[in-house]
């Protein structure tokens, strides 16, 4: 049997404007514990701003998402415009603000958001082929943009995030650390990872509990 393939699709490097480091560097472990391969993916365009991690002020840098993943990913990394939902077994988001900001503009226009096309053609791809796709943190609430159609996922507990996720048509359930939610008819499994005031190991449990539910999904 070949191992399950993962595609990765990242928001930057940095939990204020890009992917949460820690989300995507264990969600990356957690496929590989689990014996699955992971192929990393992120849009070719300006990150919506820059963050100064230290100060958490915004600078007048512009950098590119594509680029900063690609520190994340070792230099292993393709724009989102090549991915092919044929080449893999699932897909996942990590979290981090990027998510919100960078592959959609829900940090900003909340449930009247746009998001990345690279994005929305990469989920409604892999859903229309009835593969997995996997989210961490604030990440699910692109998929309830992109999806819509009462999809059941949670973001944890915070309530105007839920609220938001309503009104753009999912369905929002309440969830503390590690645990999972799958709605087994879209295939889509999501966890609040740092959504919640979590430690780097419940962040970890939540990556291999998604991965793990992912693969389930497939059978494995």
């Amino acid at each position: 049997m070949t191992k399950p393939s993962f595609a990765v699709v990242l928001s930057g490097c940095g939990v204020y404007d890009g992917a949460e480091i820690h989300e995507a560097v264990l969600t990356l472990l957690a496929i590989d514990r689990a014996g699955g391969t992971s192929a990393c993916f992120a849009p070719d365009r300006a990150q919506m701003h820059v963050v100064n991690h230290l100060t958490g002020e915004a600078t007048a840098e512009s950098r590119n998402v594509l680029v900063e993943s690609a520190r994340i990913a070792r230099g292993k990394i393709s724009p989102l415009s090549a991915f092919k939902a044929a080449d893999f077994d699932a897909l996942i988001f990590p979290g981090g603000f990027g998510a919100a900001k960078n592959l959609s503009s829900f940090a900003i226009d909340g449930p009247g958001c746009s998001v990345d096309p690279d994005v929305a053609a990469a989920i409604t791809a892999m859903h229309r082929a009835g593969k997995p796709i996997g989210a961490l943190c604030i990440a699910p609430a692109v998929l309830a943009k992109v999806l819509g159609d009462k999809v059941s996922l949670t973001i944890g507990s915070d309530a105007g995030t839920a609220a938001a996720i309503e009104a753009m048509g999912a369905t929002h359930c309440p969830t503390t650390h590690a645990e999972v939610v799958v709605d087994q008819a879209h295939k889509v499994v999501t966890s609040p990872c740092y959504m919640l005031d979590a430690s780097i190991g419940q962040i970890a449990d939540g990556a291999a509990a998604t991965v793990a539910a992912i693969l389930k999904l497939l059978g494995r």
